[in-house]
């Protein structure tokens, strides 16, 4: 069983075009970290972001968390997330008031990622998404749950720099989490301090996962409203007839057990 997401094959790394020095394989940067100076769309970033060849909606940026050539999340450095922190952030300033900007981590073939080089993707939408109004109701649903969690122990697996790691209570794939701030934020998710922490929780997340079941595919996104969090998705076993048609989810591990193996894989 593989712990990490392995090397990479010979093709690759010589056709990746988020790989430092093949900035004119992607198009025109919008935004990049350099720390060192340097015009757009040449080496010398620590973070980039550019439109996204097959976009979904009129604006669709990919974030290129880092120029080395790494497959997962959890393999970035502190330094790298915060880089990525800080990509979101600007961009989510540029478009403030424009829509509702998501966040998305697609990682693996099976979770939807076209590319192997470790990206984060916004996508900027008319509307707050469904899924995310539902849940700002009147009543914060998530601070009742990351209380009730907190204070029953069995599902947390971490909790840290003012944020919980939750095994989520009837997750619809087995080791779906949530990282979200233990007291209720005051604003949007892309100001808020704990953005950078609560990343750093995700990579972490990730690494602890592929310590339990080896290198997996799986998803996160950012749900920017009211109480925002992340939710993470491993994608151990695919959505079928029940799933899909009837809505009703069958997920074979126990959350507290998915917990008790992540914590014990910390």
């Amino acid at each position: 069983m593989r712990t990490d997401p392995g090397l990479p094959t010979e093709d690759e790394l010589l056709s990746c075009p988020f790989c430092e020095g093949r900035e004119e394989k992607t198009p025109p940067e919008t935004f990049a970290l350099r720390p060192g100076g340097g015009a757009p769309d040449t080496p010398g970033w620590t973070v980039r972001v550019v439109p996204n060849l097959y976009p979904a909606f009129a604006v669709h940026e990919v974030v290129i968390s880092t120029p080395r050539h790494v497959r997962s999340f959890g393999e970035l450095t502190a330094a790298e997330i915060d880089g990525v922190t800080t990509a979101w952030r600007e961009r989510a300033g540029a478009f403030r008031g424009s829509g509702y900007l998501h966040a998305l981590l697609n990682e693996g073939r099976d979770a939807g990622a076209s590319l192997m080089h470790t990206h984060t993707q916004l996508a900027l939408v008319p509307d707050v998404p469904p899924t995310v109004a539902a849940e700002d109701d009147g009543e914060c649903r998530v601070c009742a749950h990351v209380e009730s969690e907190r204070r029953a122990g069995v599902r947390l697996v971490e909790e840290r720099d003012g944020l919980a790691l939750i095994a989520a209570y009837g997750g619809r794939l087995p080791y779906e989490l949530v990282i979200a701030p233990t007291s209720h934020p005051a604003g949007s998710a892309y100001d808020d301090v704990l953005l950078a922490p609560a990343l750093r929780l995700l990579a972490t997340s990730l690494r602890r996962l592929h310590a339990v079941e080896g290198v997996v595919p799986a998803n996160a996104w950012l749900h920017d409203r009211g109480h925002w969090h992340i939710e993470v998705v491993p994608r151990l076993t695919v959505f079928a007839g029940i799933e899909l048609g009837a809505g009703i989810y069958v997920n074979a591990l126990a959350p507290e057990d998915a917990a008790a193996a992540l914590r014990k894989a910390g």
